[in-house]
């Protein structure tokens, strides 16, 4: 069995267990505080992370962007900037807290004690208990986001449970037939929807597209027909499923939890892969981190 599946398994239990690292102290003081500017930035699926983070943040009134790494704004006067790093050497990362000028606050979420990251930031939380072996991120990713909910008072709601029922039905047949998927999402589930699209195009090598949801009409619509799937993680805005409907896609949609839709659509990038033949663990052309040499990048 490849490593993705026990660890998209394991989720769960690692969500209950954020849930109660979050009440600590050591979280508090990592974490932004109430009323400090924040950036969230990271690559790849902790740029999606970070994109549910300032959105949730943002919720609970706190002033929140996110930034890919490579595209943070240096002029603005953020009072802490949050970086997500699952092996804590991503390139880009590393860059971006090295250049933060004098005084400026920062926090690195990651999976690996002692990596240049947690050297670099004032403060780091170290997930240990969420690394994966797979290249393909799915557990850390999805525990960062829960222990983040629960910090700007969120909460999990339904999520574990959620999550232990996506666990245990069968991946739905009639997805492993189709040739194009799109997630959509609204909120803080937007950050989930293009997780989920990376999802598919790493582990599967399909054609997958993510989008705001009420963004879907604004021209994506018009690549759907007989053979896709639109999943929309959480509330649909009125009438979408209409008009998806009437594309002839498939329309998928749960009132699980988002995270835990989430797990489903990792469940079905893993079925994808084996149906192709694929390694989900190892997908081609990708590593488990980005590392450049020291001139690439940079201007």
């Amino acid at each position: 069995m490849a490593y993705i599946s026990d660890e998209i398994a394991s989720q769960p239990a690692l969500w209950s267990r954020a849930e109660n690292l979050a009440r600590s102290s050591a979280v508090a003081a990592a974490l932004p505080a109430p009323g400090e500017r924040v950036a969230v930035v990271g690559c790849g699926t902790s740029l999606y992370m970070a994109q549910c983070f300032a959105a949730l943040r943002e919720a609970a009134g706190g002033e929140t962007d996110a930034f890919a790494a490579s595209q943070f704004p240096h002029h603005r006067d953020y009072d802490r900037v949050v970086a997500l790093t699952r092996s804590g050497t991503t390139t880009e990362v590393l860059r971006l807290l090295a250049d933060l000028p004098a005084g400026r606050r920062s926090t690195v979420v990651t999976a690996v004690a002692g990596e240049a990251a947690t050297r670099l930031a004032d403060r780091s939380l170290v997930l240990d208990f969420a690394d994966e072996r797979s290249v393909v991120q799915t557990r850390f990713a999805t525990t960062a986001l829960a222990l983040w909910r629960c910090a700007v008072g969120a909460g999990l709601g339904t999520a574990v449970d959620d999550a232990r029922a996506v666990l245990a039905a069968a991946v739905d047949p009639a997805l492993l037939d189709r040739r194009q998927f799109t997630f959509l999402g609204t909120g803080w589930a937007v950050g989930l929807a293009h997780e989920a699209a990376l999802k598919l195009r790493e582990a599967a090598q399909l054609w997958t597209e993510s989008y705001p949801a009420m963004e879907y009409r604004h021209g994506p619509v018009s690549v759907a027909d007989e053979h896709s799937a639109v999943w929309i993680l959480g509330p649909a805005p009125d009438g979408l499923r209409e008009d998806v409907a009437a594309t002839g896609a498939m329309v998928v949609q749960s009132p699980a939890d988002p995270m835990a839709q989430l797990v489903a659509a990792q469940r079905l990038a893993v079925a994808l892969a084996a149906r192709k033949g694929l390694d989900p663990d190892r997908p081609r052309h990708l590593t488990r981190s980005v590392v450049l040499p020291a001139s690439a990048g940079r201007p």
